[in-house]
C-alpha cells in the first residue's frame, strides 16, 4: 500500500527525518518455487499461476512434429505463443511439461467446487488424455498416476484385488463415476481405473479410488472405494 505524505513545513523537520530514515535497501522477496506436476496420485503443492480456465488452449501443433524442433518444450512453447495462447495456459503447459513429456490443459470445468481439469498429451501414440483435480489452495491431484502407490499400497483389499488378477494392469485414464458427501460439509470425488490383461482386452475388475476435499474444498487424502 503506498502512503503518501504531506510536505513538512520546516526546514529543520526536513533534515531531522531525513537522518533518521532506515538507508538499507529491502531485501527482494524471494521466488516462488518451481512448479512441477503431480505424480503418484499425490497432491502437488501450489503454482505460482494456479491453474483455471485460463489454462485452457487448444491450438495447431503441427509445427512441432517435424523437423530439429519436434516434441520439444521450447517448440510447445513458441506454438503455443504464436497461437495466441495467454500466459496462464503457456504457465500451466511448463509446468505439465516439467516432468519431460509434453503436455497443456486443454478442457476446464468445475464440479462439487473442485477445478477439474483434462490434460493433453499431443506426441503420446495411445491414451492422450490424463484428468488433474485441482483444489481451493491451487493443488493438482493427478488420477491417472497409479492410485494402488503411497497410502494405498498397503490396504489388505487393494492388494488382494491385483493377486486375485496377477496378469492384469491398470489402464488409465480413469473415469469419474459420482460424488459422495463426507462429514463437515466435504466431498469425496470417486474414479475408477479399469484392470486389464493388455490393452484391447476386456476389463476383469475396476479400482475405485476416493479422492476426499474438506468443506473448503482442500485436498485432504484418498481412500479405496469398495
Amino acid at each position: 500500500m503506498q502512503i503518501r505524505y504531506q510536505r513538512l513545513l520546516l526546514p529543520a523537520c526536513v533534515l531531522l527525518l531525513a537522518a533518521c530514515q532506515d538507508r538499507t535497501p529491502p531485501s527482494p522477496p524471494s521466488a516462488p518455487p518451481p512448479a512441477a506436476d503431480a505424480t503418484a496420485g499425490g497432491a502437488q503443492p501450489a503454482a505460482a499461476t494456479p491453474w483455471s480456465s485460463h489454462s485452457v488452449w487448444n491450438g495447431d501443433l503441427n509445427a512441432c512434429r517435424q523437423g530439429d524442433a519436434a516434441a520439444t518444450r521450447d517448440c510447445l512453447v513458441q506454438a503455443m505463443r504464436t497461437a495466441g495462447a495467454g500466459a496462464a495456459a503457456i504457465s500451466a503447459a511448463e509446468q505439465v511439461s516439467s516432468g519431460g513429456e509434453l503436455g497443456h490443459v486443454s478442457a476446464w470445468h468445475p464440479h462439487e467446487g473442485i477445478g477439474v481439469a483434462t490434460v493433453e498429451y499431443p506426441f503420446r501414440a495411445n491414451t492422450n488424455q490424463s484428468t488433474r483435480l485441482v483444489d481451493a489452495a491451487g493443488k493438482r491431484i493427478d488420477v491417472d498416476a497409479d492410485p494402488t502407490t503411497g497410502e494405498l499400497a498397503a490396504v489388505p483389499a487393494v492388494r488382494s484385488l491385483l493377486a486375485s488378477h496377477p496378469g492384469a494392469t491398470l489402464f488409465a485414464p480413469a473415469q469419474s463415476v459420482g460424488s459422495a458427501p463426507l462429514d463437515g460439509g466435504g466431498v469425496r470425488l470417486i474414479y475408477q481405473t479399469p484392470l486389464r490383461d493388455c490393452h484391447a482386452c476386456a476389463d476383469v475388475a475396476m479400482l475405485k479410488v476416493g479422492y476426499d476435499f474438506d468443506a473448503q474444498r482442500r485436498f485432504v487424502g484418498k481412500a479405496l472405494v469398495e
